[in-house]
């Protein structure tokens, strides 16, 4: 079920309903109702794979519980790799197996072999890479000991399948949120006004920024060979905010559907365009997967403690990883080695913590430095997109090839339209109520002790109009719902 459907407009309100005025008084009935709404939810795009997230939630449960009742260390170690096993070769079947088939192939033909594989005919699950993930961080937490398991079967099911964040994150970590199904929830009022205001300002990126963006990106990537560079270079700008507005737009409704429920999901999106450095848009963007993998990868292969050699190996490891999870295609792969070359003069000069800080934190405008860091941070991010965007290397290669022409100067047709010139001032819209906004959890967290009320209301249905205009009345799913 996608967000920005009438499904989902109606599924919301009654699940609300029966959860507040049902349920309200019993915890777990709550949580069992949110466990039998969230596989309807995941259900609603394809049932079948109903039973594989069943499966995994059931076999973490009972490891967790396991690695409670075992002393051995040896047992305990494989109770932990079994966990792994099976969640990441639920990964290596259905998102990897056709990949690696196809490149041991490309391999044997290269050096004069022939070797035909057997490929699978397979769709991959929503969700998969994110709620598996998020049941990895349960049992290696509980194997740490930094988490207790638990043995509330309805509690753990929900966690793991809790149907705001279930298909695209924000993946959240078992000692978060999990406790969270614990404590008796009462409805704030305050919290779901907040909530709204989130799910309105999510549905304006996805719908009115992501979703237009996507037309201009589609035309511009699909006959990149005969377009000038100007179109070009427009086509990767808009990419930039398409997957922002996309991604971005999904945790705020994900993170804001929550709060209606009284659960707190952490940020996932802290503004990163208006970065610095590559170094401050990884802790600026897509914050959950970065910090797994900072937790989970980065730090146990040695983090910063070991000598500089290893901290380049270890830098180049997580962003290879992170661009393989993303999807199988080595377009990604390159964009995590991408981005690992930006990291390294930072992480050589020993600079890669230097902005930590919101940029222009005690003035309105960014002074001249900050403008030229931003931008170029900007610069380096949109071409690493073009490989992310692109269909293979080859094309996002030839793409950039094309970029860098005489032909950069010419004015794209696409300017002379009225359609476009609107897109650019809705997305100029988009990043100032956003550099308003900046050091709140969300650009609207705070509008309500700014403005008068006159003001917000104003505000909120000029949104809702846009919302109306610009709406694409096709389908649209989320760009990350394919990761």
């Amino acid at each position: 079920m996608l967000f920005n459907t009438l499904d989902f407009a109606i599924f919301l309100p009654v699940v609300f309903f029966l959860y507040w005025f049902v349920t309200a008084k019993n915890l777990k009935l709550q949580n069992f109702l949110v466990l039998i709404a969230s596989y309807v939810f995941y259900g609603w795009w394809d049932w079948r794979f109903l039973g594989l997230i069943a499966f995994s939630t059931i076999l973490d449960y009972l490891i967790g519980i396991s690695l409670s009742q075992t002393n051995s260390q040896q047992k305990q170690k494989l109770l932990l790799y079994c966990s792994i096993f099976v969640n990441i070769g639920f990964l290596a079947v259905f998102k990897y197996f056709n990949f690696f088939i196809e490149n041991f192939e490309n391999a044997f033909s290269f050096f004069g072999y022939q070797f035909q594989g057997y490929s699978l005919n397979i769709i991959l699950p929503v969700g998969i890479s994110f709620y598996t993930f998020q049941t990895l961080s349960y049992t290696i937490d509980v194997y740490k000991g930094k988490l207790k398991p638990t043995r509330n079967f309805i509690a753990f099911g929900a966690f793991v399948s809790f149907f705001p964040q279930l298909v695209a994150g924000p993946i959240e970590r078992a000692k978060h949120l999990l406790p969270q199904f614990f404590k008796e929830r009462k409805f704030e009022y305050e919290s779901a006004k907040n909530g709204l205001r989130q799910i309105l300002w999510g549905l304006f990126k996805k719908m009115v920024i992501a979703d237009n963006c996507a037309e201009y990106v589609n035309i511009a990537f699909s006959s990149y060979e005969t377009q000038p560079a100007s179109v070009l270079f427009l086509g990767a700008v808009l990419f930039a905010f398409q997957i922002y507005g996309d991604f971005s737009g999904y945790s705020d409704i994900a993170i804001g559907t929550a709060r209606l429920f009284g659960f707190n999901l952490k940020q996932n999106f802290a503004y990163p365009y208006f970065s610095r450095d590559i170094a401050e848009f990884w802790r600026r963007w897509h914050i959950s997967l970065s910090t797994w993998f900072r937790d989970y990868v980065y730090i146990p292969l040695g983090g910063s403690q070991v000598s500089k050699a290893l901290q380049i190996r270890n830098v180049f490891i997580v962003f290879l990883v992170s661009g393989f999870w993303h999807g199988a295609n080595w377009t990604f792969i390159i964009w995590g080695a991408l981005n690992a070359l930006y990291f390294m003069p930072l992480l050589l000069l020993k600079r890669n913590r230097k902005h930590s800080n919101t940029v222009a934190e005690y003035n309105i405008l960014p002074t001249l430095r900050e403008i030229l860091g931003i931008l170029g941070t900007f610069i380096l991010t949109t071409l690493g997109w073009i490989f992310f965007r692109a269909a293979t290397v080859t094309q996002a290669i030839e793409y950039i090839e094309l970029l860098f022409s005489p032909t950069i100067l010419i004015v794209p047709k696409l300017l002379t339209t009225i359609s476009t010139v609107v897109l650019l001032l809705l997305i100029v819209f988009l990043m100032s109520v956003e550099w308003l906004g900046r050091k709140d959890l969300f650009a609207l967290a705070n509008l309500h002790k700014r403005y008068p009320v006159y003001l917000r209301w104003l505000f909120y249905s000029f949104i809702i109009f846009l919302l109306g205009m610009f709406m694409n009345t096709n389908e649209s799913p989320f760009i990350y719902f394919q990761f």
